[in-house]
């Protein structure tokens, strides 16, 4: 294939992205800028108000404690994935990714049953007499997490299983012959060499919580809002579409830059593996 066809062939994915991605943030971004108090009038009020300072931590602080729990979670289950038979493997991948086949809605709402006053885990401790009254676990940062970590899960596994599969158990064994231990050979032998995996699953799940609306909502409930309830609430309850369009491009922004943070952490560290 020639260069141009190549463009040719380019040119009406180049439309398709221009016209259902920047077009329209540019119709969401222009409200924002047509103030009579000026021009950047509506983002010095946002970020003005400490409530929504708070919202914005709590958004960030959630995210951030998705992903460490998850590849907390995910780093094992998936070396242990990867190191199966190939058919094996391709089976329990199958039955991670099984769960994501269902409806957002209504896994969260099992959430619901499992968190909630009468739920699965307050009957337990309280048959077990660990606690003498039930636990307040629903609609707080601590339900918004849980239900984070299992919503993102299967996508952190995802992206490792296959670069587990590709490690070579030589390097391993002789870590292991040279007198490594097994924790000395986990972070200085297998980490190092799934780090771009592991930051590629990190990008993955900090912008899926970052930008996520239905687990807030659903498990968080209105006292505890995070940036895409916010944004919810402003245009769809107050009918404030400035606002909520302020609130999205500050989101888009803050979820921009700590991605493409990730990614130059990313390079750098594929660079030294490279060089290494």
């Amino acid at each position: 294939m020639n260069r141009k066809t190549a463009v040719w062939l380019l040119i009406p994915a180049f439309f398709g992205v221009l016209v259902f991605t920047f077009f329209p943030l540019i119709e969401i971004a222009i409200p924002t800028f047509q103030s009579k108090a000026g021009f950047f009038a509506l983002y010095t009020q946002f970020l003005k108000s400490s409530y929504n300072w708070t919202v914005i931590g709590r958004t960030f602080l959630i995210a951030v404690l998705t992903v460490i729990i998850v590849l907390i979670l995910g780093l094992p289950i998936s070396l242990w994935i990867g190191r199966q038979k190939k058919t094996v493997r391709q089976v329990l991948n199958l039955l991670i990714l099984f769960p994501m086949l269902t409806n957002a809605v209504v896994r969260n709402f099992a959430w619901i049953i499992i968190l909630g006053r009468d739920g699965i885990i307050n009957k337990l401790l309280l048959s077990l007499h660990l606690i003498k009254a039930p636990l307040n676990i629903l609609y707080t940062d601590t339900s918004i997490i849980i239900g984070s970590v299992y919503l993102f899960l299967p996508i952190m596994i995802n992206t490792l299983i296959g670069s587990v599969a590709e490690l070579n158990i030589e390097i391993e064994e002789a870590a292991a012959v040279l007198g490594s231990s097994p924790w000395h050979t986990l972070f200085k032998v297998i980490i190092p060499q799934l780090a771009t995996s592991i930051l590629t699953g990190c990008i993955l799940v900090f912008a899926g919580t970052m930008t996520a609306y239905t687990t807030p909502q659903i498990l968080g409930g209105n006292r505890h809002l995070v940036m895409a309830t916010l944004i919810y609430q402003q245009a769809m309850t107050l009918g404030n579409w400035q606002n909520a369009s302020v609130i999205a491009l500050i989101l888009i922004v803050i979820s921009a830059l700590s991605m493409w943070l990730m990614k130059r952490l990313s390079y750098r560290l594929d660079r030294r593996m490279t060089n290494a």
